[in-house]
């Protein structure tokens, strides 16, 4: 393969030398084709396959090699062959020589660019999987911007080599009929400006604009086939009904009752979903009852004698449900219905694209809407592990209903979910193993980040097994234990079996899509089982959105929020405009001890994404709040472009990390660089003075040396020092004279 690329680079090389060389660039100008003209209808009259034959050839070989020279050929086709002959032959000379030319680029470079840019390439393709062909054929519609250049990066894409050809032929046909409209007074032309009259730049005008009515359009024949397809309501109930009542779907009924859009939530469990009910809120109370634990135990090292706290387990559970009662009402159905929603308890089941089946335990009814929102969330994954059914297992769901505390707990799962409540089981007084397959705690940080919190962990006496995998649970001593795997110091495998009271999975959570009829109408899922939408959020079908957990790739409330205001938003209004979801300054936390904050790149990410960063980092044990306060664990890394100040990324490890995150995520939101972070006033003593700590590092690496230097003799000159050893020079001279 790679012989085959440089045969094709040095024949493509000698085409272009031989091009230039010959001095073909300086005779194909538009004054040696109207001086020639008359020569060239002489030898078409003359000999009419070889002119024919030859103009094509040549043609091709110009566009497939990107050689410049199209525009004149076309002109000089009309001038030659007349409207109808020449934007036959042009139109299939320049598809060809276009497609040629993808198939080059394609053979020469993709196999290289996708080895490197992989994920990027990954989603482009996913992309052009979806609506390439309008893509291409929309750019083609517009002649000002460069064809070859559209050859050469959809060459690179995944794109087959025939949707190409024909979308190009389609796309490049009006704007070819035009230059080879302007060829046939090529005697009349002054210059390639002159193409552009008034009549012409109308012309363009009407092409340029002809993307957005093909858009309409299809959006129309879309509906048009849904509505033969099915039986499509006159008039319709509601303009959205929302599936779900979790955090995505609540966001989605606010914004759409906010803009007096009719809206319908259906829920059938209980409103607030994961986040409210066993999710953030439980966890956060609970974490924070255990940090109350860590802290006595620790309270020595600032000279108070507190000893070991006396944990009541049902009063901390106590403390966690009393959470949920009082957030509850800002979920509540009371609330919404008092916004306009009109909130129903049951399951819904779409019949077609626009009829929801609501099943409640009064009987059925069947909502007609213009749009569909799916917003039903996800649950914990269980995995297939042998023994598991002999085993109550506990889940991020079904923990809350303890009423004891586990003895000895062992965590299935060291993401975000396992490294929380392992620790926080810890500080309360169980003895906890955390099992991890892969080689790190929270596999998407980076390494030092993990560590940090590795070697917290394994300080609280949490047992932390990585590369370790779960094999089965069996039965010991009249309990169970969890059998694993993992690799030994001689390279064999060593098997271990970890006792337990009670086994918690954490493995990650699954979407909720079965029984909502979205299979029977064509609504894809991904390999991760989520349901397939595009950037707007938009399934398969063009009434039908998804947002939330249920449509990934962030399982996060505020995920889902920013997911749920694009699908709203784009459902009532996208045939005006439409929005895509960007996760550019997306933040997550993770709330062990200590916090794990980031937004935008890791360094695993940039690296795995071939982007160039550079990297600045600062200690917390130098920021003096922290050291105050004995809490100078972690640090702070911003990833940003190479010598500038624009931020890609952020991460901090460390006491009140989200908390501190906040400022980073609205420099990259707003675009703001870390020479205004520094000169932003921080109060003092505190935590987010490590925020602009963090831009100073960065800024005393890019100080200017060499206006330093001219400083420094600068103010010398003016301390007078350069004078007055000017004139001891002088004098030790005069002395030795």
């Amino acid at each position: 393969m790679t012989r085959r690329r440089l045969l094709l680079a040095a024949l493509i090389a000698m085409i272009v030398a031989a091009y230039f060389l010959s001095g073909a660039d300086e005779a194909l100008t538009l004054q040696n084709l109207q001086a020639e003209q008359s020569r060239f209808r002489d030898w078409l009259a003359a000999e009419p396959l070889t002119v024919v034959g030859g103009f094509f050839l040549i043609y091709v070989v110009m566009a497939a090699v990107s050689l410049p020279g199209a525009t004149l050929l076309t002109l000089l086709g009309g001038a030659l062959f007349g409207f109808g002959w020449g934007l036959l032959i042009i139109s299939f000379a320049s598809t060809l020589g276009a497609t040629l030319a993808a198939l080059i680029a394609r053979t020469l470079v993709r196999a290289p660019l996708e080895r490197r840019f992989a994920p990027q390439l990954e989603r482009i393709n996913a992309g052009i999987a979806r609506e390439g062909a309008f893509y291409l054929f929309t750019l083609r519609l517009i002649p000002l911007f460069p064809f070859f250049v559209i050859n050469l990066v959809l060459g690179l894409t995944r794109m087959r080599l025939w949707t190409f050809y024909w979308v190009s032929q389609v796309g490049m046909l009006p704007g070819t009929a035009v230059y080879v409209n302007a060829g046939r007074e090529l005697g009349n032309l002054e210059s390639l400006s002159g193409i552009l009259s008034p009549g012409l730049i109308g012309s363009f005008v009407l092409i340029g604009l002809f993307p957005w009515l093909a858009r309409a359009g299809v959006a129309v024949a879309k509906r048009r086939r849904l509505a033969r397809r099915y039986d499509r309501p006159t008039a319709f109930d509601h303009d959205i009904v929302v599936i779900g009542g979790g955090s995505a779907g609540l966001v989605a009924s606010y914004i759409a009752a906010a803009v007096k859009a009719k809206v319908a939530l259906v829920e059938r469990d209980r409103l607030g979903g994961d986040c409210l009910n066993t999710g953030c809120v439980p966890s956060k109370a609970l974490i924070h009852a255990a940090r109350a634990a860590s802290e006595i135990r620790g309270a020595s090292r600032y000279g108070v004698q507190a000893g070991e706290p006396e944990i009541d387990f049902a009063a901390v559970m106590g403390h966690v449900h009393r959470a949920i009662r009082e957030v509850e009402p800002h979920d509540s159905r009371e609330r919404y219905e008092g916004l306009g929603v009109d909130v129903m308890a049951g399951d819904a089941r779409l019949e077609d694209p626009w009829r929801v089946k609501v099943s409640t335990g009064q009987g059925e009814r069947v909502l007609t809407a213009r749009h569909v929102i799916i917003a039903s969330g996800a649950r914990p994954r269980v995995p297939d592990l042998p023994g598991l059914e002999a085993i109550e297992v506990l889940t991020s769901d079904n923990l809350w209903r303890l009423e004891a505390l586990p003895e000895r707990l062992v965590v299935l799962g060291g993401g975000p979910i396992g490294c929380e409540l392992g620790q926080s089981f810890a500080r309360l007084g169980s003895r906890v193993a955390l099992v991890e397959m892969g080689d790190q705690l929270l596999p998407r940080e980076d390494r030092d980040v993990a560590a940090e919190v590795e070697t917290r962990l394994g300080g609280e006496g949490v047992g932390v097994h990585l590369a370790t995998r779960a094999r089965r649970v069996v039965p010991v001593d009249g309990g169970h234990a969890l059998e694993v795997e993992r690799p030994g110091d001689d390279g064999e495998a060593v098997i271990e079996r970890l006792g337990f009271s009670h086994l918690l999975v954490a493995v990650g959570r699954q979407a909720n899509v079965e029984g909502m009829g979205l299979e029977a109408l064509g609504v894809e899922t991904r390999g991760d089982g989520t349901l397939a939408v595009d950037e707007s959020l938009q399934s398969v079908l063009p009434n039908v959105w998804a947002c939330g957990d249920v449509a990934g790739p962030f399982q996060l409330t505020h995920a889902s929020a920013h997911q749920a205001w694009h699908a709203t938003v784009n459902a009532l209004f996208g045939e005006l405009k439409r929005f895509r979801v960007s996760y550019r300054a997306l933040p997550a936390v993770t709330f062990t001890d200590p916090e794990v904050a980031r937004v935008g790149l890791s360094e695993r990410e940039a690296r795995d994404r071939g982007v160039e960063v550079e990297v600045t980092r600062y200690d917390l044990r130098e920021l003096d709040r922290a050291i105050a306060e004995g809490e100078t664990d972690g640090f702070v890394k911003v990833l940003t472009v190479p010598g500038k100040d624009k931020i890609l990324g952020a991460t901090i490890v460390g006491q009140g990390a989200g908390e501190m995150l906040a400022e980073f995520t609205l420099a990259m939101t707003h675009g703001i660089g870390l020479n205004k972070l520094l000169g932003t006033i921080h109060s003092y003593p505190t935590r987010s003075e490590a925020v602009k700590a963090t831009a100073g590092v960065w800024k005393n690496a890019h100080k200017p040396e060499r206006l330093l230097g001219w400083l420094a003799r600068y103010f010398a000159w003016r301390r007078g020092s350069t004078r007055l050893a000017a004139m001891k020079t002088v004098d030790e001279s005069m002395r030795g004279s």
